[in-house]
């Protein structure tokens, strides 16, 4: 984990929020590390950008996301 923290800080446009969801992304699955660990050795130029939209486009990413919920009631959407 040390290992990708230092790769994702070397990322020029680098944020806090950033590194603590890719995180949490990968520690949640261990097979996770190894893809993002693999695809931030693809390229020395890529943004967070590209790494969050590589996370978003995997199949299991919104496997433990969170969900909405139409109101028919009140016409309003909530998260569940």
């Amino acid at each position: 984990m040390e290992e990708l923290v230092n790769k994702l800080n070397q990322i020029p446009d680098s944020y806090f929020g950033f590194i603590a969801g890719v995180i949490t992304y990968v520690k949640r699955k261990p097979e996770r590390l190894e893809k993002v660990m693999h695809f931030l050795d693809t390229s020395e130029t890529l943004t967070t950008s590209d790494i969050l939209e590589f996370i978003a486009d995997q199949p299991d990413f919104h496997e433990f996301g969170l969900g909405f919920k139409k109101n028919d009631e009140n016409n309003e959407t909530s998260l569940v």
